[in-house]
């Protein structure tokens, strides 16, 4: 991706929460801590989809892009954040500012995809059940994951190609890693109509697979209310929980950050939600449906007794 010549700074420096300083030690054991479990955490869930016959199934597929996917997500932020902690200045170069960027708004967007593609799994599953194994095919899982992979991976080409027109004069960046905003706060170039069309674009993605997500489990609650036992309610609906979870906790904290107009950003409010999304969602996620998921337990039993 071309760099413009007239950028006049090769280096940025992250301010990151430098108002705890003095507990770098402590933040980067727990950082450290955070991003192992993150690891651990959504490698047992892909190495179970993979070898775990009774998770062959499409939710349990697209549990694996997720967690795959949450891997990639913090890998995008946590190292660098890390070897920051160790040195005396937060810094970052122009170009890896500009990948981080790039690799966090593709990750973003894939998410939210893969969110969506769920929502639509357990509608199909509660709403369409005796339709549910002749549409939900492994050639139509393949299909659907690589859509919001590749989609995303193209799509995102064109936002972070305007980004690198642009010049940058403040050598700060008011933020823990290279977001979006803060970055274009550092240009010396009018970003005013860039801020705009991210804006913009957060809005139809996240709306847009949100608003996906809500018809469906609506179309989901109302299939619920008609099925006549107590048990059977309760089952279809435990199906649905855990996604349920992450979608909220996922969902709440980027419409605090990126669905806000871009004028009048706070960014030390921004920094600590993006803590949210960044550390706590991708920790919590393996968490959520390890707890939640019958299969997933069983599997985690199964192992745990041939390995004994």
């Amino acid at each position: 991706m071309p760099i413009s010549n007239e950028s006049r700074v090769t280096e940025f420096l992250l301010v990151g929460f430098s108002a705890f300083h003095r507990l770098w030690l402590y933040i980067f054991l727990l950082l450290i801590i955070v991003y192992l479990a993150i690891l651990l955490g959504n490698i047992v869930i892909i190495e179970l989809v993979w070898t775990q016959p009774q998770l062959k199934t499409p939710m349990y597929f697209f549990l694996c892009n997720l967690s795959f996917l949450e891997i990639w997500y913090t890998s995008v932020t946590l190292p660098k954040m890390l070897e920051n902690l160790l040195s005396t200045l937060q810094r970052i170069s122009l170009i890896g500012c500009i990948v981080q960027c790039y690799f966090f708004l593709v990750l973003g967007g894939i998410e939210n995809c893969f969110l969506a593609v769920m929502a639509y799994d357990r509608y199909l599953a509660i709403c369409s059940p005796l339709r549910y194994s002749s549409i939900m095919i492994p050639v139509f899982c393949w299909q659907l994951a690589l859509s919001c992979w590749l989609g995303n991976i193209l799509c995102s080409l064109v936002p972070i190609y305007l980004v690198c027109q642009l010049s940058f004069c403040s050598p700060q960046i008011n933020h823990f890693f290279c977001d979006v905003i803060p970055l274009l706060n550092t240009s010396c170039t009018d970003a005013s109509m860039l801020k705009s069309y991210f804006f913009i674009v957060a809005w139809i993605v996240v709306f847009g697979c949100l608003l996906f997500i809500i018809v469906s489990y609506l179309q989901i609650i109302l299939t619920i209310i008609r099925i006549p036992s107590t048990s059977g309610k309760s089952k279809a609906f435990s199906t649905c929980v855990s996604h349920l979870t992450v979608v909220l906790i996922y969902y709440v904290s980027v419409i605090l950050i990126y669905l806000r107009s871009p004028k009048g950003q706070v960014f030390e409010f921004d920094k600590t939600v993006s803590v949210l999304y960044v550390v706590v969602t991708p920790l919590l996620n393996p968490i959520i449906y390890c707890l939640r998921n019958k299969e997933v337990r069983g599997a985690l039993k199964l192992i745990s007794s041939c390995l004994h």
